[in-house]
């Protein structure tokens, strides 16, 4: 016999706006006018305490569009001295990743980013993996299913795929494809009998003939229908439960958010048409939907195409190997459609911000609603500055950047760590990451310059040899009486300059550069021949002379 449960928490919409924490008091109805927005409501900041979520699929690695929408979730709920939930999603089996589900929690641990309920953690709402909650999940489908909401679908692969190509061939077209062959040609108990006789199917939300509008907090007024053909009606009936026994985002989503007691729910706008479906299948079970806020896409700097893997949504922690800090990452990515307020008409707005300082100024009425360019320069302007900040003010910092360098190298290498702190302090304000220390750019600090490089190699061929040499012979000669407290290195280019009575002092600069890092540029010449040492400086010069 089926029996109806009604689980704990399944409060009527009178109850639920009864409780504390669903009492939007600060959700009052506007004027006429509109605020800055667009939206209906003068303010969407909460006034009380938010219960918010992020729910990712562990089917791969947590992304810039991923960490932002996680960002919004969590500063809302710490704004609001509220909660924050951690949820996996990860009822399509199929798609799963190994080892994904673990790289969210270390990258959430690593950013800083805690969760007040969670996977590993538990609460008062426990499981928070979907896949072990499919027994809540089938006593609501079972409700549905018993007060004709939903039904069964035996259907076969090849019919829904012949009825999908149909719908793209009607004129007009529709959006939607699903006849209710299932729901016209079954009576309720004939739908059970084949179930019960094993044959496979799915459940199917019945949906509304037309849905209703809904409000997004940032967009205002929302009205989405699918397109239909009066000649050839389909239907908009998502499919809520899968022939595998586990339910699809579409229903675990709504029951979850429902359970968990979710106020406000920041996604993506690309989930903006599924809202009405959401709401449809709260109002079918007497819920009270929480509020929407439907952030802007985040597209490429080359173009109006949503970001993706190709297009540059880097993962996290492959920012993270790439040398990119905390702060950075964690700046870069809010200011990713939200902007803080201006305390003056015309006043810039500041961009630098940690992540204690925007769990206390975060407002979702600073939220923006156009699509967001990412521009990755913007994050090594970030990287920059919070990297020379905490090698100037951080000696912690300092010791694990001296280490972090130590490792970029081969084990066999050992660096001197007080010639690392050197550079970091000579250098450190011009990295845009650690890890450019070990790359090319900088090899010549760590070791002898190749001066069979392509730089190195046009250089020989663009100037007279002879010169060249005479440049190096004046330079050593002046190594010889060099004194650092009466000359400067300024003053030996100034004597060669005048010495060899030459037209420009660029030939002397990418002479120096060339025999001391086999190139015409990089850090500036004092500051090279000071890290290098007047010994190393000297070799180096000599090496060169012989390639010539």
């Amino acid at each position: 016999m089926i029996v109806k449960v009604i689980p704990r928490r399944c409060y009527s919409s009178t109850v639920l706006s009864n409780l504390k924490i669903k009492k939007k008091k600060s959700l009052n109805l506007p004027s006429k006018n509109n605020n800055a927005h667009g939206s209906i409501l003068s303010s969407i900041q909460p006034d009380y305490p938010a219960r918010t979520r992020f729910a990712p699929s562990p089917t791969g690695f947590l992304h810039l569009g991923s960490l932002r929408t996680c960002l919004y979730n969590y500063l809302l709920a710490r704004a609001t001295k509220g909660k924050f939930i951690l949820r996996l999603e990860d009822t399509d089996q199929n798609r799963l990743v190994p080892n994904s589900e673990q790289s969210i929690y270390d990258t959430l641990r690593w950013l800083g980013i805690t969760y007040d309920e969670g996977p590993e953690i538990g609460g008062e709402f426990s499981p928070y993996r979907q896949s072990e909650r499919k027994e809540i999940y089938l006593k609501y489908i079972q409700q549905l299913l018993l007060e004709g909401k939903a039904y069964r679908c035996f259907c076969k692969k090849e019919r829904l795929i012949n009825l999908k190509n149909s719908a793209k061939m009607l004129k007009p077209p529709t959006t939607v494809s699903y006849d209710r062959h299932c729901l016209h040609h079954y009576t309720p108990d004939e739908s059970f009998s084949k179930a019960a006789n094993g044959e496979e199917f799915t459940v199917r939300f019945k949906s509304p003939e037309k849905y209703e509008p809904f409000v997004d907090l940032l967009h205002g007024k929302i009205n989405l229908q699918p397109q239909i053909n009066v000649n050839d009606v389909r239907y908009d009936d998502p499919i809520l439960f899968k022939s595998d026994g586990l339910p699809t985002y579409h229903f675990a989503n709504i029951v979850d958010d429902h359970l968990m007691e979710i106020t406000h729910v920041i996604r993506g706008e690309e989930w903006m048409p599924s809202t009405p479906k959401h709401i449809a299948l709260y109002k079918s079970f007497g819920w009270t939907p929480p509020h929407f806020v439907h952030i802007p896409l985040l597209t490429s700097i080359e173009g109006d195409k949503k970001l993706s893997k190709r297009a540059g949504d880097i993962d996290i922690m492959s920012l993270r190997k790439k040398g990119y800090l905390i702060e950075a990452i964690i700046n870069f990515s809010v200011l990713f459609g939200w902007a803080p307020k201006r305390e003056e008409q015309g006043k810039t707005y500041k961009e630098l911000y940690k992540l204690q300082e925007l769990e206390n100024i975060f407002s979702i009425d600073n939220l923006t609603k156009g699509n967001t360019k990412v521009d990755f320069k913007k994050l090594d302007y970030f990287n920059k500055y919070y990297l020379s900040n905490n090698l100037e003010n951080d000696e912690f910092f300092k010791e694990k950047a001296i280490e972090k360098i130590s490792q970029l190298f081969d084990n066999d290498k050992t660096i001197d760590k007080n010639y690392i702190l050197e550079i970091l302090t000579k250098i450190g304000s011009s990295l845009t990451t650690l890890n450019e220390l070990a790359s090319f750019k900088y090899h010549y600090l760590f070791s002898k310059p190749n001066l069979d490089n392509e730089i190195a190699v046009k250089f020989l061929k663009e100037h007279d040899s002879k010169i060249v040499i005479k440049i190096m012979d004046s330079f050593l000669e002046k190594l010889e009486n060099y004194d650092i407290k009466q000359y400067t290195i300024e003053d030996i280019i100034n004597s060669i300059y005048e010495e060899l009575n030459l037209q420009n002092k660029k030939i002397i600069f990418e002479t120096l550069r060339f025999g001391l890092c086999g190139s015409i540029s990089g850090i500036k010449l004092p500051v090279l021949i000071s890290l290098l040492g007047i010994d190393e400086v000297k070799e180096r010069i000599l090496l060169s002379k012989e390639k010539l």
